[in-house]
């Protein structure tokens, strides 16, 4: 099987923004435009074909990243939609991860919002060239000049307008085209904007387009020699000098191009397509992917974006349909892979075989034989492979780097009746949480509750509705909690010894444990420092696992224990009676005899909040954020409106929403997303740790 598109002429992109900003209708305009959707599914109308989850068409909103593929020009475009919604930040996180650019939208009214600025960061931490679209421009309050200060001054980007709005709100008629110096006029008519009429510039636009086409031409000459020397000269560069300059800009992220419409009224987003063709880069525009030999070794490896090279992947999102089974989304950095064929799961050292290749568009399939370097593609048979695992060939190992998220902030116990909806419980929220890196599953030992994790209240909500409708699994759910966590500010070393005697077999198990504090968002380092055999090898394992399963439940209050190290500095053994269980419990009984004395605390949840509302309410919506025990960082005017930047421990924060409402007539909003832990205060931590004791010894005596 050959190629279908050349490696220059594919896109991989994403659309990304803060919620309500109009992701989901631009995605559905390009699928509309490129012959995808020969009608327009629309978001208010539940019909959007990029949001096909139940939840997502009754919420208008966007849960997870949908996938799909579309043709513009001769190119092909590998589009992602990714949810707005913090509590989903994650569908945002891996698929930046493995685009090679971005459409980041924003509303022409609301401008840069707080998670704009997160998906921004995000984008940034990954180097993804971007596209900047301001939509809505029909709308009441729509100001193009005005949002594009703002993602100069708010994001610090070197935003530069490749076109200008011709009128306003709704007097909105289309653009002015600053590379070919023509009005492009949209007419809302049968046709949804695919007919437009190209004319020459109104001339009371013409001195303010030519004006912004000589900003262009300065912002990107910076950029280019030869382009720098004709604008010197005052001459005028040619129009595909002017794009490849353009394009050279935006791939190395000193140029951000910027352009207004208003997708739902079908104006401008054919103009955005020419420019994600003509200024974001192909996979063959990027340096090779870096990777390292897998085992530890930690050798750098190469992997050049080529069919002919060993083939290499990430494993960026796993989906689980009840026809199908586990689908394993990918990105192909190098080589190609056919269906059939055994793979190397390198981040597990596990052989995996591709059952079936299928391109994705939304939820629906088209089985393939081959995918290529540069494409994204989903293996149906993957059995031991999660997100963020790197597969390759396995006569060529290689390692590329993982991703990272979030860790979930809000938990829950959920329960069920019986036994065996028990277990069908623990088989779907097994499924789940494989899905879902920031949704974690643990079982509370001390109370036998199973306690679910995530990024928020919707977060935790959303999964609960997906197992009634998708497993048909009704469970019993507690009251939103923070996920609390444990540490240490100083150091100690104990003594961990296990000696049981029954009469026949015994069992010996003997350690002594070093703990010492590691920095915040370390996690957790063991050490071996064990000579001269003073405990066998086989052994090691065990107490390293007996650790890790104490610190799932800490000592103060059964939260999970973060950041330190553990040094295994000397034991002794049994020659008949140890064993790995002996030594595991060792372990555990070691590590808890030192946490004790390492000066443990409690740590909590800070989150980083934003408030828009009416200036009038000032007062009364910084003294509520002071009283949740806040940290107000600064406050911003915005038209009539002002924004309050805080930090406020999530503890704190619930039944927020309800109390904005009422502090401001249903006028305000809030964003919050997860920022880092800090300790808790003595005072508060001790009533955390009592009223923790009190629940536990409640929910074992039912």
């Amino acid at each position: 099987m050959a190629r279908d598109t050349a490696i220059e002429k594919v896109r991989n992109i994403g659309i990304a923004a803060h919620i309500d900003a109009g992701k989901t209708t631009v995605s559905e305009r390009i699928l509309f435009y490129t012959g995808v959707n020969y009608a327009i599914g629309e978001v208010h109308d539940g019909e959007a074909t990029m949001d096909w989850m139940e939840q997502e068409r009754e919420r208008g909103i966007t849960i997870t990243a949908a996938a799909t593929t579309c043709y513009w020009d001769k190119h092909r475009i590998n589009l992602i939609d990714t949810p707005g919604h913090v509590d989903f930040t994650a569908e945002v996180e891996r698929s930046l991860r493995v685009l090679d650019g971005a459409v980041a939208v924003f509303c022409g009214v609301s401008g840069v919002q707080p998670q704009s600025e997160t998906v921004w960061r995000q984008m940034t931490k990954y180097n993804v060239p971007r596209l900047a679209f301001v939509n809505k421009m029909d709308r009441v309050g729509a100001d193009f000049y005005e949002v594009l200060g703002e993602i100069r001054d708010q994001l610090g980007a070197n935003a530069v307008p490749i076109a200008i709005p011709i009128g306003k709100e709704e007097k909105f008629a289309g653009i002015i085209d600053l590379i070919e110096m023509n009005a492009i006029y949209y007419t809302d008519d049968a046709s949804m904007g695919s007919k437009f009429t190209i004319q020459e510039i109104p001339a009371d636009l013409l001195n303010q387009a030519k004006e912004y086409r000589h900003k262009l031409i300065e912002a990107a000459a910076e950029n280019d020699e030869e382009l720098l020397n004709l604008f010197f000269d005052g001459k005028e560069p040619g129009r595909e000098d002017l794009i490849r300059v353009i394009r050279k800009a935006t791939i190395s992220n000193d140029l951000i191009p910027v352009l207004p419409g208003t997708a739902l009224k079908n104006k401008g987003v054919q103009k955005l397509l020419d420019c994600v063709v003509d200024f974001l880069p192909s996979p063959a525009d990027l340096p090779p992917v870096k990777g390292w030999t897998p085992g530890g070794d930690n050798v750098e490896l190469i992997r050049e974006s080529k069919d002919t090279a060993p083939f290499s992947a990430l494993a960026f999102k796993i989906m689980m349909d009840k026809h199908m089974g586990k689908m394993t989304y990918f990105r192909v950095y190098s080589g190609k892979l056919s269906a059939g064929s055994y793979i190397l799961n390198s981040s597990r050292n596990v052989r995996e075989r591709v059952g079936r290749l299928v391109r994705m568009h939304a939820n629906k399939q088209t089985n393939i034989d081959e995918i290529f370097t540069g494409e994204i593609g989903v293996a149906i048979g993957l059995k031991d492979t999660i997100t963020g695992h790197t597969l390759c060939t396995e006569d060529a190992p290689v390692l590329l780097e993982s991703i990272k998220f979030p860790t979930p902030v809000v938990s829950v116990a959920i329960n069920v009746v019986s036994r065996q909806e028990q277990d069908r419980l623990s088989n779907a929220l097994h499924r789940l949480s494989e899905e879902d890196p920031t949704f974690t599953v643990r079982i509370d030992h001390e109370t036998d509750e199973t306690i679910i994790s995530g990024m928020g209240e919707l977060h935790l909500e959303i999964i609960v509705d997906r197992l009634k409708r998708e497993y048909g699994i009704t469970a019993n759910v507690g009251k939103p909690e923070v996920a609390y966590r444990e540490t240490i500010t100083g150091s100690a070393t104990e003594e961990g010894k296990y000696i049981r005697q029954t009469g026949g077999r015994g069992q010996y198990g003997h350690v002594i444990l070093q703990v010492e504090p590691l920095e915040a968002g370390k996690g957790f380092i063991f050490e071996n420092k064990v000579t001269g055999g003073r405990i066998p090898k086989e052994y090691i394992p065990a107490v390293e696992k007996g650790i890790v399963e104490a610190m799932e439940e800490g000592i103060l209050a059964n939260y999970p224990v973060v950041d330190l190290k553990v040094a295994l500095l000397d034991g002794s053994y049994h020659d008949v009676d140890s064993s790995e269980i002996a030594f595991k419990i060792a372990g555990s009984q070691g590590f808890k005899s030192a946490f004790k004395k390492s000066n443990p605390i409690l740590l909590e949840p800070i989150m980083a909040i934003e408030v828009d509302y009416p200036a009038d309410y000032a007062g009364a919506v910084s003294g509520s954020i002071s009283s949740r025990r806040g940290k107000i960082l600064g406050m911003d005017n915005k038209k009539n409106r002002q924004l309050l930047k805080s930090e406020v421990p999530l503890g704190e924060m619930f039944g927020y929403t309800t109390e904005l409402r009422t502090l401001t007539s249903g006028k305000g909003a809030q964003s919050m997303e997860f920022k880092h832990y800090e300790p808790v205060p003595g005072n508060i931590a001790n009533e955390i740790i009592k009223r923790r004791q009190e629940e536990q010894e409640k929910k074992k005596k039912k």
